[in-house]
This record gives C-alpha cells, sequence and structure tokens, in this order.
C-alpha cells in the first residue's frame, strides 16, 4: 500500500477552492452593493434638487380694491364682503373656484406675517379669461348681534365690526396651489373708515 505524505487530499483542495469563491464572491457583491449605493444617493440628490418647488409667480393677475360691504346672514351671524377688479396678465385662462387648491390668508400689517385666524373664502367661482378683467369678492362670516335699525349706535356698531376685522390687514393673499401663484388683494378699507368718519 503506497501513501503519499504531504499530498491534499481532493476534498481538503475542494473546500479550499469553495472558500475562495465564496470569498470572491461575497467580496464582489459587497463592491457592487457599495457602487448601486453610490449612484443611488447621487441620483436622489440630483432629483431633490430638480423637484424643488418652484418660487410663486406674483405677476400673473393684478388686482385692484373695488369695495366692502356688511351683510345679514341671520340675528346673530355677518358675512363681510370684499370685492376686487381682477386683471389677466397672461394668455391662459383661469378659473377660481373654493377648495383645496385655493387659500386665502391674512397679511398683517404690523409684521407682514401671514395669518388664517379669520376664515376667508371666495365669494363665489371665477372665470377670468386671457388678458381680460373679471370681478372677485372674498368673504369673511362671522358671529355679529345685528342692532335694531332703530338702535341709536346702528351705524357705529358695525363700523366697529368691520374696523375690528380689518385694522391689523394690509392686505389679502390668494395662493393658487394647483397653478403655483399668488395674488395680493390690497386694503381700501383704511380709506373708507377715513370717509364714514369724515362724514359723522
Amino acid at each position: 500500500m503506497n501513501v503519499i505524505v504531504g499530498a491534499p487530499s481532493p476534498r481538503t483542495e475542494s473546500n479550499v477552492s469553495r472558500k475562495e469563491l465564496l470569498w470572491i464572491a461575497g467580496s464582489a457583491g459587497i463592491t457592487l452593493l457599495a457602487l448601486g449605493l453610490l449612484a443611488n444617493s447621487t441620483s436622489l440628490l440630483r432629483r431633490s434638487a430638480r423637484e424643488e418647488p418652484p418660487a410663486w409667480s406674483q405677476k400673473t393677475i393684478s388686482a385692484g380694491y373695488v369695495g366692502s360691504q356688511l351683510k345679514e346672514l341671520d340675528k346673530t351671524h355677518s358675512s363681510l364682503i370684499i370685492s376686487y377688479d381682477l386683471e389677466n396678465n397672461t394668455d391662459t385662462d383661469f378659473h377660481l373656484a373654493e377648495g383645496p387648491g385655493v387659500v386665502i390668508l391674512s397679511k398683517l400689517r404690523s409684521d407682514g406675517s401671514y395669518s388664517q385666524e379669520q376664515p376667508v373664502r371666495l365669494a363665489y367661482p371665477v372665470f377670468l379669461p386671457a388678458r381680460q378683467h373679471a370681478r372677485m369678492a372674498i368673504e369673511i362670516n362671522e358671529p355679529f348681534n345685528w342692532p335694531a335699525e332703530a338702535d341709536a349706535g346702528y351705524l357705529d356698531k358695525m363700523r366697529n365690526f368691520v374696523r375690528d376685522r380689518l385694522q391689523n390687514v394690509g392686505a389679502f393673499v390668494l395662493f393658487d396651489q394647483t397653478n403655483h401663484w399668488q395674488l395680493e388683494l390690497p386694503s381700501g378699507w383704511a380709506q373708507l373708515q377715513e370717509a364714514s368718519q369724515a362724514g359723522d
């Protein structure tokens, strides 16, 4: 019987080659995974840079103040309606309607910040054709105990109600989230209050 000392058995050689193959395959897998993660993070960074929301367009439509009106809804509620003339400065038709895509905020006179303290909404839907004008109104519905017309302080109570709602409002700003434009609705009520006080 011949025995060869020092020669590796076939099983040992097979085990070594399997380990080497596993090590090579594992290294290659880790390298591919690292490259994949790097490529993925780079593409995510590029995508997030591309997907930054555009600035709000402010020259799409312009607005001019027309007038204000206080209406009685019932004996304990009122509707303050503020009207504007809109001018479409683009070649695109616009349709404004009450919904989640349209938000109206108060721009505070004190510091220019936005407030949603008052519930401001569109009074009715508006269709504004390209390069044309249209009338728009916003409304603020709030509790108000209407005085009797025979009340000596009838007009003063209504003026005070309007003044309290608008004295710190520099303007209203409408945001159209669908088309990503904003519209500043300028103040005009200060001049009206001065005129009414002068007429007393």
